[in-house]
């Protein structure tokens, strides 16, 4: 099938290099950035739905903390009830860091800032004609021309405001329905993955000295979340490091960014943190680009977020980008779903209440 669809084509990755080994896929693509650049262009802004049968594979699961979906069939149909609510949707590539190669598969980690218009109702009520701009990371398994595996984490939170919707009143109308038994049978899943793998070892660390990058990064998210060191945080990030989080949120310097992990271990007690997945590539600025895929597990015990505490387990699957600059992390891009998150406790108090 010829899928030059110029007149919905986006152009090339402009990274200057040659073309790189592309086994298995369309002549067309020189690299796997500019793969995913193309096809996100297609399938979005070019409207052109229809060639997620031809870019993901029919057993392709992509994973979300709102559900779980298996199959081009599926992913094609949620992209078109996407559209329906938000028909002028783009998705602009903020990074692409990935790593893998064309024969075992390419992993790629697409950060993407994305803007749309709520002009058809959705999941989280009738259109409220408003606009939003929020960030989105898809951390994709690509081989042979085909999605074989994907996770995918939004800021759902950032949204649901941002359309001047009550995020937790969406969130409890969500409670209200029973989850997808896909869902339920990958979180329990993935909690027993987690808490069976994940210990509280510290590791030496006192910066990125002759580490490798995703060393570096390993290290220092093992100490702060699993070792509970959280003074870290002084030895890896630099003074002035910005963290974007959920919520639309920025978090400037090392007091606030170690707020934002002590919040959470004090919401999220017997925390577990997992790095499922880390690449890294050099950045324009001199530095390099760190990628991590990630899965946090615990219970709510605390009450430093969310209210007070249900016990319930929790599940936060979420995908972060680095920027190390002169040795020091210089910007983060930490998403996770908090709105569904949210779901879950509110769930929890229903069935208390019932």
């Amino acid at each position: 099938m010829d899928r030059m669809l110029n007149h919905y084509d986006s152009a090339p990755a402009s990274s200057g290099s040659s073309h790189s080994p592309m086994k298995g896929f369309d002549p067309e693509f020189i690299d796997i950035v500019d793969y995913i650049t193309r096809i996100t262009y297609r399938i979005w802004e070019g409207k052109q739905v229809g060639l997620c049968y031809d870019y993901y594979s029919d057993d392709c699961p992509v994973y979300t903390l709102a559900g779980v979906t298996i199959g081009a069939e599926e992913v094609t149909q949620n992209t078109l009830s996407t559209l329906a609510a938000f028909p002028d949707r783009t998705l602009h590539a903020e990074n692409i860091i990935w790593g893998g190669n064309d024969i075992d598969g390419f992993h790629s980690s697409h950060l993407i800032k994305t803007s749309m218009t709520n002009l058809g109702s959705s999941d989280m009520g009738p259109a409220t004609k408003r606009s939003a701009t929020f960030f989105v990371i898809a951390h994709c398994i690509i081989k042979d021309n085909k999605i074989i595996e994907e996770w995918l984490v939004r800021d759902n939170y950032a949204l649901a405001e941002q359309l001047n919707y009550d995020p937790h009143e969406v969130a409890r109308n969500k409670a209200k329905i029973a989850p997808q038994q896909r869902l339920t049978d990958w979180r329990k899943s993935e909690i027993n993955r987690v808490v069976q793998t994940v210990t509280h070892e510290r590791n030496s660390f006192s910066g990125i000295g002759d580490k490798s990058p995703e060393a570096f990064i390993s290290a220092l998210l093992q100490n702060i979340w699993n070792a509970r060191l959280l003074g870290d945080v002084n030895q890896g990030y630099s003074e002035s490091a910005v963290i974007h989080s959920s919520a639309n949120t920025n978090l400037v310097g090392h007091q606030q960014i170690n707020m934002f992990y002590s919040q959470l271990l004090g919401t999220v007690t017997q925390l577990k943190y997992s790095s499922d997945y880390c690449c890294s590539i050099p950045n324009s600025f001199g530095g390099v680009d760190v990628a991590v895929r990630w899965t946090i597990v615990g219970n709510h015990g605390g009450s430093a977020l969310y209210g007070d505490p249900t016990g319930i387990p929790l599940l936060i699957l979420g995908e972060s980008h680095y920027r190390i600059t002169d040795g020091l992390i210089s910007e983060e891009w930490t998403i996770f779903d908090e709105l569904s998150v949210l779901v879950e406790i509110y769930r929890a108090r229903i069935a208390t209440i019932d």
